[in-house]
Parts: C-alpha cells; structure tokens; sequence
C-alpha cells in the first residue's frame, strides 16, 4: 500500500493544530476521515506519528520527523501546482522582511533560499530585530511583513497574522537522567531538578506563564541567550528545560545525547507565522512573499485565517520559545 497526498496532509493537520477535531475543521472533513487517515498513515509507515491525549494530540519522536518530511512533500507539490498558475511574465520589486532571532536562525533560511530560486526578480531585505522593535515597524511602514512569534505578537490591534507553523515543547533532558524512565512528565515533577533558561525571543518571560499557571517555579540555574548553551548544559546532565520541536536536535556540540519527553499538563506550542499592518495594500512582490511562504511550510496554502482582535485570548496563551 503507498502513501496517499491525502493522508500527509490530515497528518500535517493534526499535528500543527494539536487536535483531531479541528483538523477536521480546518479542512472541512469529517473527524472520522481525518482519524483514518492517520491511522492507514501509521500502519503503511509502521510507526505511531500521534500520541492520543485527553486534550488532543501530540507529535512522537517518529512522527517529528516524518512531519518534516511531509511539509516538503506538501510544500513541493502546492509550488508545482501554483506555477501553471502563475502569469507569464516573472515578477520584479523589493519587500522589506522583518525576523526575529528564532526565525532566522532555524526557520527561515531554507525557505529564503527556495523563494529566491523560485523569483529571482524580487530582492528580499532582510532585517534581525526583537518582536516589539519589528511590530513598530511594521505598523509605521518600516516594513512589509514580519516573519516571527505570532504567538508573542502584542499589537493585535494593528497587526493581522497568520500561523504558518504550531511547534509542540517537550521536556529536553540528557540521555541518562532519571525522568527518562517515564514517556510523559508532569510539569511538578520537572520542577524539582536543576533547570536551564533561555531567555532569547522573550522565552524566560513568556514561559513562566505556564509555570505560575499551577503555582509552580522552575530550579533555575543558569540564564542564557544562546540555544547551543541550553543543548549543551541540558546534554552534558548540568540541567533540564523545555523548548520548542523547531530548535530541537538530538546532539549537542560535543556530541552528546538530547532526548526529549512529553510534558503531561497543558503548555502552548510555539507558534511561527507572518504578521502585516491591517490596512496594508501588499506591492505584487510583498504579494508573491506571503503566498509562498504560506504554500511553503504546510503546502496546503493559508495555514490559518488572520487573527482578529476576537482572537486575543489565543496569542495571550500561546507564547516564545
């Protein structure tokens, strides 16, 4: 039996939105067809992709990496199918792209490189600045669209956004510590052992958000704004912390172990996405920027609807790194 087109992308589905259910809204479906389709995913590769939960779904090491590679099988054929759509003449101009430092050191660079293979008449610039630095810019025109957090994003007045990508956190723990034993890990548990804090991208800000959420407290140790720190503390056993799939990778520069565990209570993925003034009128380049980027990570075109004020009370809950 192969695997069908159909079948990556009710995974894709469920596994960015957390939950069967609106998988199935979102591509106007049935729960039960979106249910078994995964299920006929599973037994073809022969690997459990989702962990079924009370709240939802959550995305096993397995399904983690067919998950990437379903994005580029989705993304490559939505470029083929929107190319005999696209006009005969190739498009020119410049658009002004603002990045926060997650997004740019492990989000954006091979979609940039895609994008300029694919208009090679478009200049990007580019430009690294903090999410409150780049949502001022945006609303005064500075720049033409941001790719960041959206699930930091505070000006939702101003701003629309559009979630591209939802990256689960998970427990990063080295190879040979205790909590390894268990598959999932409740959030009590973790807080008794030494703990590493990033602090880049509002992380330490915005992550004590699920913590005071149960009245409880990390055993910080260490604060950093560098991610290889945190890999490298966590790897060599000095301390625990929690992070995003999007910046996970399972060695740390001396070649240690990095193993993840499921976290038990409820904590907010991290959410990627593109974020633009309200009344914005996009030039045809800025046009041609969201477009791909929207087929580019989940093939399936717009990812989500932009979010309007009503929905506030989600990019409150969701948040950083």
């Amino acid at each position: 039996m192969s695997v069908s087109l159909k079948q990556i992308r009710y995974f894709v589905a469920a596994a960015e939105t957390g939950r069967i259910s609106q998988a199935a809204i979102d591509l106007n479906v049935s729960q039960s067809a979106v249910t078994a389709a995964i299920q006929q995913l599973e037994a073809i590769v022969c690997a459990r992709l989702l962990e079924r939960t009370p709240t939802g779904v959550t995305v096993t090491m397995e399904g983690s990496r067919f998950l990437s590679q379903g994005r580029q099988i989705l993304a490559s054929v939505a470029e083929a199918v929107r190319g005999t759509h696209i006009s005969a003449g190739p498009l020119f101009g410049t658009v002004r792209i603002g990045v926060t430092y997650t997004v740019s050191g492990y989000f954006l660079p091979r979609h940039q490189m895609r994008f300029q293979a694919s208009f090679p008449g478009i200049t990007v610039e580019l430009y690294e600045a903090p999410r409150d630095v780049l949502e001022r810019a945006v609303v005064d025109g500075a720049l033409d669209l941001a790719v960041m957090l959206v699930s930091n994003l505070h000006n939702n007045a101003m701003l629309a956004s559009e979630t591209l990508l939802r990256s689960p956190r998970r427990l990063w723990l080295a190879a040979d510590h205790p909590l390894t034993r268990a598959e999932r890990v409740h959030l009590a548990e973790i807080a008794t052992y030494p703990y590493v804090m990033l602090t880049v991208d509002e992380a330490s800000h915005t992550s004590m958000r699920y913590w005071n959420a149960l009245s409880l407290e990390p055993r910080t140790i260490f604060r950093t704004s560098s991610v290889e720190a945190v890999r490298s503390m966590v790897a060599g056993g000095m301390g625990i912390t929690i992070l995003s799939d999007l910046v996970y990778r399972p060695w740390s520069l001396e070649g240690q172990r990095i193993e993840t565990r499921v976290i038990e209570n409820e904590v907010p993925s991290m959410d990627v996405g593109l974020a633009w003034r309200r009344d914005t009128q996009f030039s045809e380049a800025a046009k041609a920027y969201r477009d791909f980027m929207r087929f580019a990570v989940a093939g399936v075109g717009p990812a989500r609807p932009p979010v309007g004020i009503d929905h506030r009370q989600r990019s409150d809950e969701a948040i950083g790194i």
